[in-house]
């Protein structure tokens, strides 16, 4: 060959290589994680994509991880106001009776909401679950039929709770609850939107009882991985090791889940391995700032004829590197909205896309209150409105 031929297809053998790596929307190659772990999945969690998965629809006993789903449902209450932090949660003979990990509650013993939340979320107290579990629902057996509720609503389609702690259901060791490392990513992701719980899921070493009872966190990657604030450890035998941790960075955040780790040690390191890969190919994109004014809305029957509409919140996306370009923003607002308005109702959305997948959203919401008009304003403002279509029309 001579040293002309040589030379051009080297030229083209560099073209092709340039233009491979440059493509948009390139897919990155996953690596062979080689996971010791039975199953996995690491996602995205303000999208919800999956970035990585081993057996994620493989049914596992969850063990202590379902907790994630008693805290969620605990968090809920407190939203809807069924509850406060500060309420009193006395313990009943059955839930005193809970082995395993526990903050040993004797029966009539008192804790607040918030004390026996951060018993769960740091010591993963199956005490405490069932204590508040009857405290929120009268009974733990109608807690768990709203854990399986929330489960179906959340589309877990491979799970299934019995109890609130994971615990097994007979000294045999048979597990009662199963679920898989796509289902507890899904459940992981829904109590994120409840950043209150990371003040104790993130939490190394605390206290209760004055002091007496000493709280050490079970998720090691709290201390010793940057950005980690969550969110569950679970063991039994029979599930092996598991964790669902989840750590923000550089405004992203990501949730990794391995189930059914052969030992301890193994299911840090594996779910450290997760999240480091999701970081270091993922850039941050600020879309809009909380507050942002948006745009005027008209409003029917109000004492005012427009609305301001602003963010709801900050909205970060997080893609590959090199792929920003490809993000599309589009604004939704509602055309015309009828009073009474409250402030912090919701207007319309703020939509982010990918390559026609959703990737973020963030609601928009009207920035001040409109009473609705009575009678003679009302007919002022149609007056007006007929006076300026005159206007434009002429």
């Amino acid at each position: 060959m001579t040293l002309w031929r040589r030379s051009i297809i080297s030229w083209l053998f560099l073209c092709l290589i340039i233009f491979l790596i440059t493509q948009p929307g390139l897919a990155v190659e996953v690596p062979d994680f080689d996971l010791e772990s039975e199953s996995a999945i690491l996602m995205d969690a303000e999208s919800g994509r999956v970035l990585y998965e081993k057996n994620p629809h493989q049914q596992k006993p969850p063990a202590s991880i379902t907790k994630i789903m008693t805290m969620l449902l605990t968090m809920e209450a407190l939203e809807e106001g069924r509850a406060q932090l500060t309420d009193k949660v006395p313990t009943s003979e059955h839930a005193a009776q809970m082995g395993g990990s526990q903050i040993w509650l004797e029966p009539g013993e008192e804790m607040t909401l918030k004390e026996m939340l951060k018993a769960i979320a740091i010591v993963s107290a199956n005490d405490a679950c069932v204590a508040v579990a009857e405290y929120l629902y009268g009974t733990e057996e109608e807690f768990v039929r709203a854990m399986n509720q929330k489960a179906e609503e959340l589309g877990m389609e491979n799970t299934y709770f019995k109890n609130t702690n994971g615990l097994p259901i007979t000294e045999e060791g048979e597990e009662g609850n199963y679920t898989t490392a796509y289902d507890v990513a899904l459940m992981s992701r829904e109590l994120l939107k409840y950043p209150e719980i990371l003040e104790y899921t993130s939490t190394w070493i605390d206290h209760l009882r004055d002091g007496e009872s000493f709280l050490r966190n079970t998720n090691d990657l709290v201390r010793f991985y940057e950005g980690a604030d969550g969110l569950k450890t679970g063991y039994t035998a029979e599930a092996g090791f598991g964790l669902s941790a989840t750590a923000s960075q550089r405004g992203m955040r990501f949730i990794s889940v391995v189930l059914d780790a052969p030992n301890s040690k193994v299911r840090f390191r594996e779910s450290r391995e997760l999240l480091s890969y999701a970081f270091n190919i993922h850039q941050a994109i600020e879309i809009v700032e909380k507050d942002l004014e948006i745009d005027q809305i008209d409003v029917f029957k109000g004492k005012d004829d427009q609305v301001t509409a602003i963010v709801a919140e900050d909205l970060t996306v997080s893609v590959i590197k090199g792929e920003e370009g490809e993000v599309k923003k589009q604004i939704w607002l509602d055309q015309e909205i009828t009073a009474p308005i409250d402030s912090g109702d919701k207007v319309g959305e703020v939509i982010v896309l990918k390559d026609g997948e959703e990737i973020g959203q963030v609601d928009l919401v009207a920035a001040e209150k409109v009473e609705e008009a009575n009678l003679f304003e009302l007919i002022i403002s149609i007056f007006k409105k007929f006076i300026s279509s005159l206007i434009n029309y002429s």
